[in-house]
């Protein structure tokens, strides 16, 4: 194996073509350079420097040339790995879920700036029901979330109310389930949107079949411009192949609300929480 030490040493002499120059530059003595240099020839069988008569002048051997052509590589290659060591250091990891059923590319948009604008917190997003991500928060698997609920429903960082709106296929005609059980396009059991269409037609005894299920708010949105169901959606989900169906009785509106596990918050995670309560509904 060849010492870095060693190489460093060679490119110095190769470099400044002097013991004396090279022994400045890497903080040795002059007979420390000359020992180090004998010693690579020594494990290497090459000669690899020539001095002149005066054996103040250096210049290397073909050997010499091709063995510091490599050293240089070596050396940047060791660099570009002890920064990254210390840039890894320097790195946090914040954890934080978001629904299943928020806008995933909007979401994604939001994230990346967050990380452009910090380079040194590293983001590791999971995506789940809102009844999960509370669950890990519990247990300590996440730092942060973004959950779906009932208005005012316990402590949190940060609150957004959240307009519901039926939503349905605007071609689907006005009176399309007038006389007929309501197809709904729901999401999965936990889900406040699935209640909320549950609830408010129950309330008014409605008839109803579940037609579509999904955990992605894609599936349920491609469900209803399809005319396969309605089903309750955040105002701002509404495609423009959707419409508003405002025969059905309209749902109370939820809350999103950005939610830690109670515990001491890094720097990192505040850094987050305030960016996410700035840019959530900007």
């Amino acid at each position: 194996m060849l010492d870095l030490g060693l190489l460093r040493t060679l490119v110095a002499v190769v470099d400044e073509g002097s013991f004396t120059r090279a022994a400045e530059r890497v903080h040795r003595t002059q007979s420390t350079v000359s020992q180090q240099i004998r010693r690579l020839e020594d494990d290497l069988g090459r000669q690899l420097l020539m001095r002149d008569r005066s054996g103040v002048l250096v210049t290397p051997t073909p050997h010499g040339e091709l063995l510091a052509q490599y050293a240089r590589k070596l050396l940047a290659i060791s660099t570009e790995a002890l920064d990254a060591m210390e840039s890894d250091n320097r790195v946090t990891t914040v954890r934080v879920g978001m629904p299943e059923d928020f806008d995933a590319r909007r979401m994604a948009e939001i994230l990346s700036q967050f990380v452009r604008a910090q380079p040194d917190i590293r983001l590791e997003v999971l995506a789940g029901m809102s009844t999960d991500l509370r669950q890990r928060l519990a247990s300590g698997d996440l730092e942060l979330a973004l959950v779906k609920r009932e208005p005012g429903q316990g402590e949190c960082l940060a609150a957004w109310p959240e307009r519901l709106v039926w939503a349905m296929a605007a071609d689907a005609g006005a009176q399309a389930f007038a006389d007929a059980p309501v197809p709904l396009a729901l999401f999965p059991q936990g889900c406040i949107y699935r209640q909320r269409a549950i609830r408010s037609l129950d309330a008014q005894h409605r008839p109803w079949r579940i037609a579509f299920g999904s955990h992605s708010l894609t599936g349920i949105q491609a469900a209803v411009s399809s005319g396969l169901g309605v089903s309750v959606l955040p105002e701002g989900a509404l495609l423009d192949d959707h419409t508003v169906c405002d025969t059905l009785p309209p749902p109370p509106p939820s809350e999103i609300a950005l939610i830690d596990g109670g515990g001491p918050a890094s720097a990192s995670q505040r850094v987050l929480a305030d960016f996410l309560r700035h840019t959530v509904m900007a």
